[in-house]
């Protein structure tokens, strides 16, 4: 897209002495202001692509585009992008204004404005009068903060993080993904961040690139992702799911063996072998509308504000999340009805032959 802020095109990584690339011709583009999620398993290629992009790792081949201008041989020291990494790679030596400054004094902005800027940096990531600590004196989170202030300071072209959340614990995790997001929007600068936690993901992202052994699976929004997944591995990494295989009968239906008959809102010819999916949280209790379905209740996990109920329907077994608030809820051994709308069942494929 001619307008787009980043285009990164055809973008490969095959490293001396291997058969296969760790990234294989990516293809992204970015709207200024957006964020980007890259997510996937450990060595899916997803932090490689991070630091072609930052110019860490130079490219076997490809394109990427900032601004209608390629940058794939630039060295990183003129790309204007700021990085935050897992460690946050702060100075110990230096307290948390030097840290700050460190990208500033390195272009060689004046004093003054050094201060000035990181100031308003420095509030922006709510440090303000942190200035003079030492980062040994700061908590997990605010050396996040420290580092993303680092980042934001130089007025980047892009942002790039990569796992920045996993040294912390769960709550703060949280905490800090709301406080990325309000950063990332406050300042519009386009963002792109590595993670493998699909929480993050679908609550920080615009967008999110869903990747496996070096290539984009799906790219789409959080709920596209989510709600209609294009292939099955995407189905499975992100979130719960029952997965059927059977044959369209047409009409929307499709027999699934051990099941019966399962109906749903897309369509394919009859005939066609088809795979569908069903998230737990989707089913509901009792008889309602079209698919409808009586088992016994093998197995209950209490989540706090979700039951995950294990329930044996005919031969298969399907997994339902019911919200605990939702009156009397089912035990263990008992027979109960389940409800699938069609609208929440998803063809995501053809089964395997």
């Amino acid at each position: 897209m001619p307008d787009s802020h980043l285009i990164v095109e055809s973008l490969t990584k095959t490293y001396p002495g291997s058969t296969a690339s760790s990234v294989d011709h990516v293809d992204f583009n970015l709207q200024k202001g957006e964020m980007l999620a890259l997510l996937g398993p450990s060595g899916c290629g997803k932090t490689t692509i991070l630091r072609m992009v930052a110019g860490l790792i130079a490219p076997t081949s490809g394109r990427i585009l900032l601004e209608g201008r390629d940058i794939a041989q630039l060295p990183v020291y003129r790309r204007n992008m700021g990085m935050v990494f897992q460690s946050y790679a702060l100075f110990p030596h230096m307290n948390v204004a030097e840290n700050v400054a460190f990208g500033l004094e390195m272009r060689g902005i004046p004093k003054s404005e050094r201060a000035e800027r990181v100031e308003r940096a420095l509030d922006l990531v709510k440090l303000s009068g942190y200035g003079e600590r030492r980062i040994t004196q700061l908590s997990g989170g605010q050396q996040q903060r420290c580092a993303i202030a680092r980042s934001l300071v130089i007025e980047p072209d892009l942002l790039l993080l990569d796992e920045p959340l996993s040294n912390l614990d769960a709550k703060l995790r949280e905490e800090m993904r709301d406080e990325i997001r309000d950063i990332q929007a406050r300042t519009g600068v386009t963002s792109i961040f590595v993670t493998h936690d699909q929480d993050e993901a679908l609550s920080m992202a615009d967008r999110m690139a869903v990747m496996s052994a070096g290539r984009i699976e799906q790219i789409g929004t959080p709920r596209e992702v989510f709600d209609r997944p294009a292939t099955e591995f995407v189905a499975g990494f992100i979130g719960a799911g029952n997965f059927f295989a059977g044959t369209a009968s047409g009409n929307g239906e499709a027999d699934i063996p051990g099941l019966g008959r399962l109906t749903f809102s897309q369509s394919a010819a009859a005939g066609t072998p088809v795979r569908l999916l069903v998230r737990p949280h989707r089913i509901l209790l009792g008889h309602q509308g079209t698919n409808h379905f009586t088992g016994t209740v093998e197995h209950l996990v209490y989540r706090g504000q979700i039951l995950t109920l294990t329930v044996k329907v005919g031969e298969r077994t399907i997994i339902a999340d019911l919200p605990t608030h939702a009156g009397k809820l089912p035990v263990t051994g008992e027979t109960i009805a389940l409800s699938i709308a069609p609208d929440d069942v998803t063809l995501i494929g053809e089964a395997a032959s």
